[in-house]
């Protein structure tokens, strides 16, 4: 009797623990993740992004919101969805972490495309830590507007990669400018540098983005760009 209640007990808990892995057995749903990871975003925004349908998007959110990865609210006409807690966000750092370890596949895919900017050097959490305690760097945060009122790296200045050409005027040049985006598959940042350094400036790319910042335990800033 004992016996069968602790495999039913057993069966139980593996049974919702199997809930997470499915909700997220899914490019594109672990995109989405990845894109809320950065702040609360829209049906239509979200679709956009992943380059999907909107009805296609919803219905990957629903299967999201069903394991509670993701909760949604209405405002006006739109559902604008977010992360249901920081430990999602935890979760997927987790979850690339072992990736990168155990998937030789993921480090192939990642040469492969670096293989045409090898004279960008990439900059660390650390390193980039010890020049801002020296006052030596700018930090140029390049995603979307939305994203960066949601949370940025304190003190750094929000200027979209899609404006950066027409605002080099707004970035000294007498300091090394790093460059952030979304993290470790994001690729904004490495377009980024490739401008500026066109146009003169010393500039390197943050490998890590804002979740890595603030699950190392630093303060992550809100709102409105400082300039």
């Amino acid at each position: 009797m004992v016996m069968n209640e602790n495999r039913r007990f057993r069966d139980s808990i593996y049974e919702q623990l199997a809930r997470i892995g499915k909700a997220v057995a899914s490019p594109k749903r672990l995109e989405l993740l990845d894109l809320l990871v950065q702040g609360p975003r829209t049906v239509e925004a979200l679709a956009e992004e992943t380059g999907m349908t909107v009805a296609n998007a919803s219905r990957h959110l629903q299967l999201l919101r069903s394991a509670r990865l993701v909760e949604a609210g209405k405002e006006g006409l739109y559902v604008r969805y977010r992360l249901a807690d920081e430990a999602v966000g935890a979760f997927l750092r987790g979850m690339r972490t072992l990736a990168d370890k155990r998937l030789a596949e993921i480090d192939q895919i990642v040469r492969q495309f670096l293989k045409d900017h090898e004279d960008l050097e990439p900059v660390d959490l650390d390193t980039l830590l010890e020049r801002l305690s020296e006052g030596a760097v700018i930090v140029l945060d390049v995603r979307p507007q939305e994203e960066y009122r949601a949370g940025h790296i304190p003190g750094a200045i929000s200027i979209p990669l899609k404006e950066l050409e027409g605002r080099l005027d707004e970035l000294p040049r007498d300091r090394e400018v790093v460059a952030y985006c979304r993290g470790h598959y994001c690729i904004l940042a490495i377009e980024a540098v490739e401008v500026l350094r066109t146009r003169g400036f010393s500039a390197r790319y943050l490998e890590d983005g804002v979740l890595d910042w603030r699950l190392r335990g630093l303060d992550v800033a809100v709102g409105e760009n400082p300039l």
